[in-house]
């Protein structure tokens, strides 16, 4: 389960409350863009492209800001992409979901010589909450906003979230509160104030996490190796660790790769559970002789 896959879904299931959010215009007419472009894709955490009936809004959810190549240049490679295929308004925006003091989440826009650049940038942790908790589809981005008592603000999403009447709503946002509190605070406060055996019950948890499955099968193939499949899950499970506890060293990854698929499974489906380092090594200690 991978925040970008989180915030993906969110972004793609409200379309346009995030429309409204992001562009201040009142419409329920916006499509999902399920497009890949020219060229050759940009890595990137989490894209999404939503077109309103006169512009095409482009979000762009990152937990991290160092990236290859740099956001401010994938922003304009992606304007010009935009631009260049559907030839109308193209409205973006860098959405940074995890606090830190790097140059590149206070900076909207590239430059070069003969280019300037400009895009919307939003720190999620400047923002006031309130508009968060009382929309439903930015409920689980509220637990990264702007807050005096954190563990205050996690337990107000707790309360917004147990209002939803529709149970399968209900359980998907309480899926992806889950994944991005993580960002943010530590698991057993999270445990106490969202119930896990609902949130694992969501239909959105599974398919996430199958999502991002996917992708990691995707780039086992790809790379053309013979097992292909087990390949993409080691790649996966290399991500969400990397993303959740940070970048394990090269004997760690070696005790991943010898997993069985199954196991690889499990593992993606314990990380939920991890909070240290020391976690992953009582798991593997637990399911390697």
């Amino acid at each position: 389960m991978t925040y970008d896959n989180a915030c993906k879904y969110l972004a793609e299931k409200y379309p346009a409350e995030f429309a409204r959010w992001l562009l201040s215009v009142n419409t329920t007419s916006v499509q999902v863009l399920k497009t890949e472009l020219t060229l050759e894709p940009i890595r990137a955490d989490s894209v999404t492209f939503l077109q309103t009936p006169n512009q095409i809004l482009h979000i762009e959810f990152q937990t991290i800001p160092t990236s290859d190549p740099p956001i401010p240049f994938r922003m304009l490679d992606y304007y010009t992409r935009l631009k260049r295929q559907y030839w109308c308004e193209v409205e973006q925006v860098a959405l940074f979901l995890k606090q830190t003091g790097s140059e590149i989440v206070f900076t909207d826009e590239y430059q070069d010589t003969n280019t300037r650049h400009r895009y919307q940038v939003i720190r999620l942790w400047e923002q006031d909450p309130a508009p968060f908790l009382a929309n439903p589809a930015l409920l689980p981005l509220a637990t990264l906003t702007r807050t005096a008592s954190p563990a205050t603000l996690l337990e107000q999403v707790a309360q917004q979230i147990a209002k939803i009447e529709d149970i399968d709503e209900r359980r998907n946002i309480l899926s992806c509160a889950d994944i991005l509190a993580g960002l943010r605070f530590e698991k057993d406060l999270i445990r106490q104030l969202f119930r896990e055996d609902i949130m694992k019950e969501s239909v959105t948890y599974q398919a996430i996490l199958e999502e991002g499955r996917q992708e990691g099968r995707q780039e086992g193939r790809q790379e053309g190796r013979q097992e292909g499949r087990k390949e993409g899950e080691v790649l996966l499970i290399l991500r969400l660790i990397a993303r959740r506890l940070g970048r394990v060293d090269t004997q760690m990854q070696e005790r991943i790769q010898r997993l069985s698929i199954p196991q690889l499974e499990e593992l993606g489906e314990a990380l939920l559970d991890f909070s240290e380092a020391t976690d992953l090594v009582a798991w593997l200690e637990a399911h390697q002789s």
